[in-house]
């Protein structure tokens, strides 16, 4: 499959067009976005830590970017829709804060949870530009059809918040019944104890949670305005409309059981660029400057957990 898809990339898009499209490229601009980067990762980070802060003021900002560059590198290069970097944040808030593990899980759970619902809005969003742009050319039954099992993906996130706020724990539900069959285990435990604990801290710390949230917005307008730069500086004039349907893209793309999206980022932006009336080597330009990006702040996030 991966394959499949880089060879389709590579033959929509002229290796030569990408180089002058490189070329345009001066060392400011790199600059600039690769500063944009790091301030979405700053705020990624306010998010985790004032989620943990709530519970333990004792621990540093400035120590949990590391935390969080450590937990990126992990997630990059697992095959998935951008998790396998958790269990690392459990363990270095467990190993160096002495927190809990259910104490540590129950932040890391609250962090994702912030994540994933301010990514459902701004992927709603998307949805509708791409739609109302007529990015795929389909039916209405087709587009509704496919966009089911999507729209069930996004909408869990915050079905799960509001559960938690209300004092309803689903995960623990199904953990109940898997322990039924299986017996009591000490991580299916774990994880029941974690989301009561996520349910309390909600009900405790209002603001936190509030403020959580507002700093993953921050974060993902970040983003937002680095992949609309980025398609300026290449000279590419998106809308910044047309930006946030091709972050919607990309943000698929890397839901696809894929080590980094390997193949479908690429193939996505290849696509988006084409169906806006934008030279194919445009979307695959993007796609290698994301690229280079997010292997130098992986790389850097895998010697940091080399460290632990």
């Amino acid at each position: 499959m991966i394959l499949g898809l880089l060879i389709w990339v590579v033959l929509a898009a002229p290796l030569a067009e990408i180089w002058e499209s490189l070329k345009q490229l001066r060392l400011w601009q790199i600059v600039v976005l690769l500063a944009i980067s790091f301030i979405a990762i700053l705020f990624m980070t306010l998010r985790w830590w004032l989620v943990v802060r709530a519970e333990n003021s004792r621990i540093p900002f400035v120590q949990l970017i590391g935390y969080r560059l450590a937990a990126f590198g992990m997630s990059y290069f697992t095959p998935g829709p951008q998790v396998g970097g958790e269990p690392l944040q459990i363990l270095y808030l467990r190993r160096n804060h002495q927190m809990t593990y259910a104490r540590s899980t129950a932040t890391v759970i609250m962090d994702k949870l912030f994540e994933f619902l301010v990514n459902v809005l701004f992927l709603a969003a998307g949805l509708y530009v791409v739609i109302g742009q007529g990015l795929f050319p389909l039916t209405g039954n087709q587009l509704f059809g496919g966009l089911i099992p999507l729209l069930l993906l996004i909408l869990a996130p915050p079905v799960h918040l509001v559960l938690l706020y209300f004092g309803k724990y689903p995960i623990s539900s199904l953990v109940r019944a898997i322990q039924n069959r299986v017996g009591r285990k000490k991580p299916l435990h774990l994880m029941t104890v974690s989301e009561r604990m996520a349910g309390l801290f909600m009900r405790r710390h209002p603001w936190a949670m509030l403020s959580a949230i507002l700093a993953s917005a921050l974060a993902w307008t970040c983003m937002w305005a680095e992949y609309w730069l980025m398609a300026q500086f290449i000279l590419v004039d998106l809308t910044i409309w047309q930006a946030l349907a091709g972050m919607t893209l990309l943000q698929i793309a890397f839901m696809f059981p894929l080590p980094a999206g390997l193949g479908a980022m690429e193939a996505s932006q290849v696509f988006v660029m084409g169906a806006m009336g934008f030279p194919p080597s445009a979307g695959l330009t993007m796609s290698l400057l994301m690229r280079g990006r997010d292997m130098l702040i992986g790389g850097l996030g895998l010697l940091r957990a080399g460290k632990i």
